[in-house]
């Protein structure tokens, strides 16, 4: 399972989207509560966060200083913003995101994106961080 927190609809719609193309499972965690909710009924592999939405953040914060599993500390995470908003990519790297992109990369790469985080990390290729467009 893939969960997504996206600021909006056209976010939330595409990430839901392709992920229903790909037959890849994936559902919304728009807050903390929707993440524990999550994280109690399915085998979440990753989480991909648009970091302009409200808690971006504390979703992050959540599964790596809170991390209170080894199966939530293997838990990816990307994280994807506008490319003018450096300081907040950064922000998110360094609180953990195993990748941060700008959105016109994340946009480009998503249907790869959600193949890679479909499978266990074991066996999926390296996300690279994509800060520019």
């Amino acid at each position: 399972m893939i969960l997504y927190c996206a600021a909006n609809l056209i976010w939330a719609s595409k990430i839901k989207g392709q992920a229903d193309a790909l037959g890849v499972p994936c559902r919304p965690a728009r807050n903390l509560e929707m993440l524990e909710a999550r994280l109690v009924d399915s085998p979440v592999r990753a989480l991909i966060i648009d970091l302009e939405a409200e808690h971006a953040m504390a979703l992050l914060d959540r599964l790596r200083a809170g991390a209170k599993s080894d199966a939530e500390r293997a838990i990816r995470m990307v994280a994807f913003g506008p490319h003018v908003a450096v300081d907040r990519l950064r922000e998110a790297k360094a609180a953990g995101a195993d990748a941060v992109m700008a959105r016109g990369a994340f946009n480009a790469q998503l249907t790869s994106l959600l193949t890679a985080l479909s499978v266990p990390k074991t066996d999926a290729p390296a996300i690279v961080d994509a800060m520019e467009d």
